[in-house]
């Protein structure tokens, strides 16, 4: 399995896969190359570009350097780009998105994106709570992984109470507790965007690439 090091001595695990112009895909929370929708995207888009997944830093088989910081993780993407002939387009999903925008916005090679699903809060359909994160960082420091999963899922995404219950039984949380820890980082990409208002063009300056947005339900 090919690793490349970030620029803060993080090893970051990738795989390759086509022929074509490269394409870097960007997991959301908790989503990793052996449990998310990327490694199954990759198969779709081979037949049309060279296609690389990895893992973001603290999970899978990628590894961490504490503290963490949003540039540590732009500083990952721009290693990756590298290894992709120093220039790649970008799909990302989810929080995903956060981490593309923050890159984009810094000036690494991006040729264009697509971006799906960036879980702003952009108008005021629905509200999370102010302390959303403090509880978050909490839960983490007391090592409380599974309650960080149920946390995001019940107060940030807003699972009903009867699909969190049905999880825990499933055992859903305990599953992905190991990778809960990268939820604190995940914040860190889509709270700043928490703001209940649209996000105006002077947001991400340096984003002059071509963008296609979606959203999905």
């Amino acid at each position: 399995m090919p690793f490349v090091t970030s620029s803060d001595g993080t090893r970051i695990a990738y795989s390759v896969v086509g022929a074509g112009p490269a394409i870097i895909l960007i997991d959301g929370a908790l989503c990793w190359r052996a449990s998310g929708p990327a490694t199954p995207l990759a198969e779709q888009l081979k037949d049309r570009f060279t296609v690389y997944t990895y893992d973001r830093r603290g999970r899978g088989e990628s590894g961490d350097t504490t503290p963490y910081a949003v540039e540590r993780e732009v500083e990952d993407l721009a290693a990756l780009i590298e290894v992709a002939g120093g220039a790649a387009a970008i799909y990302a999903i989810s929080s995903g998105v956060g981490l593309a925008l923050a890159a984009a916005n810094t000036g690494l090679p991006i040729t264009k994106m697509v971006l799906y699903e960036f879980p702003i809060l952009a108008d005021n359909s629905r509200h999370v709570p102010a302390d959303y994160a403090t509880v978050m960082d909490d839960l983490l420091a007391r090592g409380d992984n599974a309650g960080a999963v149920k946390h995001l899922m019940g107060t940030g995404v807003g699972v009903p109470k009867f699909a969190i219950i049905m999880m825990g039984l499933m055992g859903v949380f305990r599953k992905l507790a190991p990778v809960a820890p990268t939820l604190a980082y995940d914040t860190r990409l889509i709270m700043p965007y928490w703001t209940y208002a649209p996000p105006t063009p002077a947001t991400w300056p340096g984003v002059t690439m071509p963008v296609l947005d979606i959203g999905g339900s």
